[in-house]
């Protein structure tokens, strides 16, 4: 009696991921990852009543989704060490693609540090998921980590909307946050690039951010970092600036009465310019940090380098 009823759920829950396979799931990382329709663990396929089944490391292949590419080698170090001592405590999730074939839904980094820990098998809860819903999981549980810098976030908000058709109230819901935070996040993106930049070097708050937006005009947006940067201006005192800045209603030159002046290259300075560029047969670039700024010039290799420098000595 105990294995037929053993058997009927088991064929129960057969029946569920065949008709999740023909109708889709549409809900994003909660139904794949949260959502034990989704499981299919406890198919026949898999022995044991454990929701987890730990599978062979050489069956697993990457998400081709996942969009963090850079995985820092001390932290992955670290982490191989603790899973020679105590295993590997938190399972991968994978989708099935095939007769021993499986694909990373979310855990890479603690598949590659079992990897190197010398580990041959892993614990791994086994979902059913399309290459749309892959994506989607992918970026969410990118937008998830807490290391994120706010242009990472951007990104995957952007390529959420775009590759998953998804709306901005959508998106809020698949990832926790209101319309307007995903708007904020979104309009990083309209800000120039050396801002972006600071941003994703965090050099830059999203908190500064925030403010910048408020001007509309790119240059003044950029001296506005410049004076930022400079004078290490708190959040506060940024909003400040801009308030004061336009309550004067200053139009072309925002920021010139509160301390920043636009430093303009005439046709004299260009000159100048390409022509030390032709002499070190190099190219050198001006980068204005307000009223002050430096001369950039590049080299490929060790050896330009040299010879660059011979030139300026002689």
């Amino acid at each position: 009696m105990e294995r037929d009823l053993g058997i009927e759920k088991k064929e129960k829950k057969m029946a569920t991921v065949n008709k999740l396979k023909k109708g889709g799931l549409g809900r994003g990382l909660s139904a794949l990852l949260h959502n034990a329709d989704t499981d299919i663990t406890l198919s026949a396929e898999y022995s044991g009543s454990s929701h987890i089944a730990t599978i062979e490391i050489s069956q697993i292949e990457a998400n081709p989704f996942q969009p963090r590419t850079e995985f820092e080698q001390k932290a992955l170090e670290e982490l191989s060490e603790s899973i020679k001592i105590h295993g590997l405590i938190q399972p991968v999730t994978v989708r099935k693609m095939g007769y021993d074939k499986y694909q990373l839904i979310s855990g890479e980094r603690r598949t590659r540090a079992s990897i190197l820990a010398g580990l041959e098998r892993i614990p791994a809860y086994v979902r059913i998921a399309n290459d749309q819903e892959m994506l989607e999981m992918a970026l969410i549980e990118n937008i998830q980590r807490e290391n994120l810098n706010p242009i990472e976030v951007s990104l995957s908000y952007k390529r959420l909307l775009e590759e998953c058709s998804l709306k901005q109230e959508e998106l809020g819901e698949r990832v926790g946050k209101d319309r307007s935070t995903v708007s904020n996040y979104l309009r990083l993106l309209k800000l120039p690039e050396e801002i972006q930049l600071a941003l994703q070097t965090h050099k830059l708050t999203m908190g500064h951010a925030k403010v910048i937006l408020g001007v509309e005009d790119m240059d003044e947006q950029i001296v506005l970092y410049k004076r930022i940067e400079q004078d290490s201006l708190s959040v506060r005192a940024s909003e400040e600036i801009v308030k004061q800045a336009k309550a004067e209603k200053f139009n072309g030159s925002l920021f010139e009465k509160v301390g920043v002046k636009k430093v303009e290259i005439d046709d004299a300075l260009k000159f100048k310019m390409e022509k030390l560029s032709s002499q070190l047969n190099t190219t050198t670039t001006i980068k204005s940090k307000g009223v002050k700024g430096e001369i950039v010039i590049s080299y490929k290799n060790y050896e330009e380098l040299e010879r660059i420098l011979n030139v300026l000595a002689n």
